[in-house]
């Protein structure tokens, strides 16, 4: 059924990519900084974030090989357990190209490429996956390099050589990554950013700036400027009556008016939920009991 469109209140989804020396981590945990109180950050960088440690307040988690897609996500768990509000993940190209990373398990496994990619892409899927559902806001950097290809051209003695040529800039990640952000900076040597993608419209023609504290300010404006569904959320992660309940009686009279219908949902959910395990059960007896050829033993 269709309903009018509202625009949502929003988690901050900003991904700042560069080479080595373009700000990626000062410029990620600038922006943290006005994001939350409570920053946490995850460094694969050997400690790079720690060398700003005077200048934010942060609390740190520093992973080491390997850095395999389901410890980034847990690492990611372990922050939104903590309470800390934005999580800067420095950076994600370890998960994708670093020892353990998603290029590296996919050249272990034996066989067929294709069948190494159908197990290793899931587990790249389930990282993002866990970036997009965070409550948290997530800022997270990404090396880039150098997209080299070779090309027939002619040399001086008119033979046709194999000759390197530049087409620019790659992101160290997967391709379309940028699909997954709300936003992303590409950071030059000289610390000024270039729109490659940005939903917010808050960055158009603006290629050459510094980031600066107003640039997380106008983010964190656009993010509030929408309707609140945190209760809503709250309600729909609800996966017995009692949890409901819980989420319920924290209410406002208001709140309850607007989120009937949500909780009536929620409520079936759990019922049909609690019925198939009582059929799965029954099933269950039924199976292990057939052909006992007696039942006596259930009266002793």
């Amino acid at each position: 059924m269709f309903k009018k469109a509202k625009k949502n209140k929003l988690k901050l989804r900003l991904l700042l990519e560069g080479a080595s020396g373009s700000g990626k981590t000062w410029s990620a945990l600038l922006m943290a900084s006005s994001f939350g109180k409570k920053v946490a950050v995850i460094d694969t960088e050997k400690g790079s974030a720690s060398l700003y440690s005077d200048k934010f307040d942060f609390d740190v988690c520093e992973l080491s090989p390997p850095y395999s897609p389901q410890k980034y996500n847990e690492a990611i768990d372990i922050a939104e357990k903590g309470g800390y509000d934005v999580i800067v993940i420095d950076s994600i190209t370890h998960e994708w190209s670093g020892e353990g990373g998603c290029l590296d398990m996919q050249s272990k496994i034996p066989g067929n490429s294709y069948v190494a990619w159908g197990k290793v892409t899931p587990k790249h899927n389930a990282f993002l996956e866990t970036i997009l559902k965070s409550k948290c806001h997530i800022i997270a950097t990404a090396r880039t390099k150098a997209d080299i290809v070779l090309e027939d051209k002619i040399n001086k003695s008119g033979q046709m050589v194999k000759t390197p040529v530049k087409l620019g800039t790659k992101t160290e990640q997967r391709d379309g990554l940028d699909f997954e952000f709300t936003t992303v900076l590409r950071l030059s040597s000289k610390h000024t950013f270039e729109a490659s993608k940005d939903r917010t419209g808050l960055f158009n023609d603006r290629d050459g700036e510094v980031l600066v504290k107003s640039h997380a300010d106008e983010l964190m404006k656009w993010l509030d400027d929408g309707e609140d569904t945190t209760n809503k959320e709250a309600l729909i992660s609800c996966n017995t009556e009692e949890a409901l309940r819980g989420v319920w009686d924290k209410l406002t009279k208001d709140q309850h008016i607007e989120l009937e219908d949500v909780k009536n949902e929620v409520k079936e959910r759990i019922n049909k939920s609690n019925i198939e395990v009582i059929k799965d059960d029954l099933q269950w007896k039924e199976i292990n009991f057939e052909g006992i050829g007696s039942t006596d033993f259930l009266n002793d």
